[in-house]
């Protein structure tokens, strides 16, 4: 605590001055104060030094004893106990402030996160309330402890910026629960995939939200958050509320690295437990390389089976009416499968780019 708030709270006057002051002008002592009230003398020396708050049974003894209305007390005690929280809050703003600089405030103000205020007390209070934590320290037992809580199987100790990244999760977090969500249904949500990559294939302008739509209908809630400053993440899952949660961040910005991702991300809900958390792309976090590459060949089974991309590369050659062509009786976006030959390295990376399409999730 700051030296100006120390002198506050040592001139801050309780209650207890005024009984005093009281007990002074009409010249009586504590020891006959406790008896008229049936108070040990030792509470009501705690009351004088302000250790020991006024309750109300305490003030109503104090009006029969002393002649000086409750309600007086009362207030007496409220105004001394506001003031005093008041001058704490101050005291534990500078302790949040250190804490406070190491996130991503502009772009929390800019997207409503936080208010546009400069007033400091506002701001730390928002933060603290977007994460829903009393302190700094809480914040810090939920997100870099090792000794994680049952939110998370994960910490972000080693990240390049944990502040960062738990804005980004909690934003999801904070949007899924704007969704309505059906119970999670494991057998419907493996057959929705289906149609999914119908929904890949087709494009339509309001993929993103059909999408959305398939997934809660499953009980899986799907958000779409874009990336932070220092928070360079493609997409995370895990259970939020006894609910999977798939958020994607569009990253790429390529249809073959989003589906890929969503199907990567849906693989990990159907094949893997509810108490981890699977976070893409960053650099830092514990990875199951043997898990991580379970979601992978779930994915890329969903998108082109192992005997379609067989089939395409047996066939007479490799151009792009033929990549169209198979595109279609697979009923897979031609990006995704220019994405997969440049990945298993069957054709340069500057090959049929133009075949991938754009997606921009938050123009």
């Amino acid at each position: 605590m700051s030296t100006d708030l120390e002198i506050a709270k040592q001139v801050l006057s309780p209650p207890g001055d005024t009984l005093q002051e009281t007990l002074d002008e009409i010249g009586m002592s504590q020891v006959e104060l406790a008896e008229r009230t049936g108070r040990p003398k030792e509470k009501i020396n705690d009351i004088i030094k302000g250790r020991e708050p006024i309750s109300t049974a305490t003030a109503f003894q104090l009006e029969k004893a002393l002649g000086i209305p409750a309600s007086f007390w009362l207030n007496r005690e409220k105004e001394y106990r506001k003031c005093l929280f008041e001058l704490e809050q101050q005291s534990f703003l500078e302790e949040c402030l250190e804490w406070f600089y190491k996130f991503p405030l502009r772009e929390m103000k800019n997207w409503g996160i936080l208010p546009k205020t400069r007033e400091k007390h506002v701001l730390v209070n928002s933060l603290l309330g977007f994460f829903g934590v009393a302190s700094p320290n809480q914040w810090h037992r939920i997100y870099i402890d090792q000794e994680v809580s049952v939110a998370f199987r994960i910490s972000l100790a080693n990240t390049k910026s944990p502040h960062a990244m738990s804005t980004w999760l909690r934003m999801g977090e904070l949007e899924a629960t704007k969704l309505q969500v059906s119970g999670f249904d494991e057998k419907r949500f493996k057959l929705a995939l289906s149609e999914a990559k119908e929904i890949a294939y087709q494009h339509p302008e309001d993929f993103t939200e059909r999408l959305q739509s398939l997934c809660a209908e499953c009980g899986v809630a799907l958000v779409y958050v874009p990336t932070l400053p220092k928070a360079p993440i493609s997409g995370a899952t895990r259970w939020f509320h006894n609910i999977p949660l798939i958020q994607l961040s569009g990253r790429y910005k390529t249809n073959d690295h989003f589906w890929f991702t969503f199907f990567h991300e849906a693989g990990h809900i159907l094949l893997h437990g509810k108490k981890e958390i699977f976070l893409e792309d960053v650099e830092g976090t514990p990875v199951d390389q043997k898990k991580e590459e379970e979601a992978n060949q779930y994915a890329s089974k969903l998108l082109l089976k192992e005997s379609e991309l067989q089939e395409l590369l047996d066939s007479d050659s490799l151009d792009e009416a033929t990549i169209i062509s198979f595109s279609e009786k697979f009923r897979t976006p031609p990006g995704v499968i220019i994405g997969r030959l440049q990945h298993k390295g069957l054709v340069p990376f500057s090959f049929g780019n133009h075949l991938r399409q754009k997606i921009n999730l938050f123009d």
